[in-house]
């Protein structure tokens, strides 16, 4: 239990640092430190329960791509965490227009989850 709140702050962390860096053009509904982490408890089901889903559908893609399609995915899974967050009034908005920020957003939030996992989970064995 201790190790699934840890990755849900850890993805809470990401998702605020990316709403901070991409500020204009990502629009927080509700911009309190609760927000972050409600985001990060449906972002960590995301990841959960509709990546893999998605990575087995999309095996020949991601082979064809040599992987860069995750990318891709990641991207489609931060839009999908933003748009289930705003049916509850704590999601963010990206315009469809501006699906460049919902990649930068999706990989500023990968590589912060990478780094504080490496410091912050232990590992199982």
């Amino acid at each position: 239990m201790g190790r699934f709140i840890i990755r849900v702050l850890i993805n809470a962390a990401g998702l605020y640092l990316a709403v901070l860096l991409l500020a204009p053009h990502i629009q927080m509904q509700n911009n309190a430190w609760y927000a972050y982490l409600v985001l990060g408890l449906i972002f960590g089901l995301v990841n959960a329960l509709i990546r893999p889903i998605l990575m087995v559908i999309s095996c020949p893609l991601l082979i064809l791509t040599l992987g860069l399609g995750t990318l891709i995915i990641n991207t489609l899974l931060f839009m999908l965490v933003g748009y289930l967050g705003e049916q509850i009034n704590f999601g963010f908005s990206i315009p469809t227009d501006k699906f460049l920020y919902a990649f930068l957003g999706a990989l500023i939030v990968s590589v912060v989850s990478f780094i504080l996992s490496r410091f912050l989970v232990a590992e199982h064995k």
